[in-house]
């Protein structure tokens, strides 16, 4: 569903990225580990199409993302690919409900359409009662799980997660880790997360350990099972 093939990034005279290829399958759970500074961020960002790789191709179900336009992958970008980050992102002068409905609206859905399927989504995360506070308002787990509505909320083929239980205690750690796979049973989301939390890479599907740029390992922890 989603390839990258021979990935290389530099920034100035440090190399990054040396050549990574990974292929990632519809419905599945990858999480990429390694040490800080392994490059595991930057691969996310060009796998997400927020920055480009110096060569290297990736593909979504066959289509080269890297070749459309910057317009054209902002479009595809907003249609195909949902984002969780360590911190929230939630626009501060804004309510959940807007905040989780902003993608779709941005997708040219009609407010209606936009509004019902961020409020159904925030129904299936046990935040409806919270739609109308603003992110001041939430406690750092509410605001997460809005972060999670919001990369739903336009139904994208993967979500990709960067640290995203980093900014949690245990309590909420846990809680997502379930949420993400009852996303992916639920919706049949595929989901690609940069993790340091061992609890949330061990529910995985596919293991990928990076260090100094390369993938050192890749594993399929279904097939142990």
């Amino acid at each position: 569903m989603l390839k990258a093939c021979d990935i290389h990034k530099s920034f100035g005279a440090v190399e990054v990225l040396r050549g990574i290829s990974l292929e990632v399958p519809a419905g599945s759970v990858t999480s990429i580990v390694g040490p800080s500074g392994a490059g595991k961020t930057t691969l996310l960002q060009i796998l997400g199409t927020l920055s480009r790789p110096d060569s290297g191709r990736v593909t979504y179900d066959g289509t080269d993302v890297l070749a459309l336009s910057d317009r054209e992958v902002s479009r595809f970008r907003n249609r195909h690919i949902g984002f969780v980050f360590q911190m929230h992102r939630l626009l501060p002068e804004f309510s959940l409900l807007e905040n989780v409905a902003m993608p779709a609206l941005i997708a040219g859905r009609s407010r209606k359409e936009a509004f019902d399927k961020a409020l159904g989504l925030l129904d299936y995360l046990s935040l409806r009662d919270r739609a109308e506070h603003r992110p001041s308002q939430l406690s750092g787990g509410e605001c997460q799980r809005g972060a999670v509505a919001r990369a739903l909320v336009n139904d994208p083929a993967v979500i990709l997660a960067d640290e995203p239980s980093g900014s949690l205690d245990s309590q909420n750690r846990l809680w997502l880790r379930r949420l993400f796979l009852d996303i992916r049973a639920d919706m049949g989301t595929t989901f690609v997360i940069v993790t340091h939390d061992e609890s949330l890479a061990a529910d995985s599907d596919i293991i990928i350990e990076m260090a100094d740029g390369r993938i050192v390992s890749n594993s399929n922890t279904q097939s142990k099972n």
